[in-house]
């Protein structure tokens, strides 16, 4: 087992009760695999950690920008709060080496390890509330993501790739980019669309999805890459 008492001090975090972090950091695939392990896996944390996380940051853009309406605060705080917001602030945390995970669950990669990394400091976002109370789950949050917000800001990341891409294609180009379905493929249960984004007649890049319009972000993310306007 991970020395969960060095985490918590790594964190800047003391818990009365160390089973909650212990929870916190237990996958669900960890109880499948070891039916021995009479601890609880953390999906019940991640709900009240979500819960707690969004009135924080929500508390947070009121007071640092009273001046901004409702939907721009909503935006920040959506891009704040992402997945791969959390998923950074995770992995700089060093979360991964104390997660309790299957075997088969440790050798994700990409989305699908940023999924697993938020919902753990979700939970411990959680477990901080229950074992210490809202400030300290407040204060907790604050040290780990608040520092983000200029950064969210400065690069329009609180957009999303479709709205950004567009928004620069009319200001440089002075043309709205258009996107094209160009295949579509597998059973209607699971579809794999490919789009691509045009700006006028040029193919810019293009982009996978389970819908027409993930695939759409995702071709509009490939397309700020490639046109190096991220």
């Amino acid at each position: 087992m991970p020395d969960f008492s060095s985490f918590a001090q790594k964190c800047g975090l003391s818990f009365n009760n160390l089973d909650l972090l212990v929870e916190a950091l237990t996958h669900r695939s960890y109880l499948n695999e070891h039916r021995e392990y009479t601890g609880r896996h953390n999906e019940r944390l991640e709900f009240l950690g979500d819960a707690v996380l969004e009135l924080a940051a929500t508390n947070f853009l009121f007071k640092k920008f009273p001046a901004k309406p409702e939907g721009d605060l909503t935006s920040y705080r959506a891009a704040l709060v992402n997945t791969v917001s959390l998923a950074a602030s995770a992995q700089a945390l060093g979360i991964s080496e104390f997660l309790l995970l299957s075997k088969g669950e440790s050798k994700d990669t990409g989305r699908a390890r940023d999924v697993i990394l938020a919902d753990a400091f979700e939970a411990i976002i959680g477990a901080v509330y229950l074992d210490k109370g809202f400030e300290e789950a407040e204060a907790f949050i604050a040290r780990n993501l608040f520092g983000k917000i200029d950064d969210v800001i400065a690069s329009r990341s609180y957009q999303d790739a479709k709205s950004r891409f567009q928004e620069i294609a009319q200001e440089k180009r002075g043309t709205t980019p258009a996107y094209k379905t160009l295949s579509e493929e597998g059973p209607d249960h699971a579809k794999l669309f490919t789009v691509g984004v045009f700006i006028g007649k040029e193919e810019i890049a293009r982009g996978e999805g389970q819908s027409k319009q993930e695939a759409e972000q995702s071709a509009a993310e490939a397309g700020l890459k490639a046109m190096q306007w991220s």
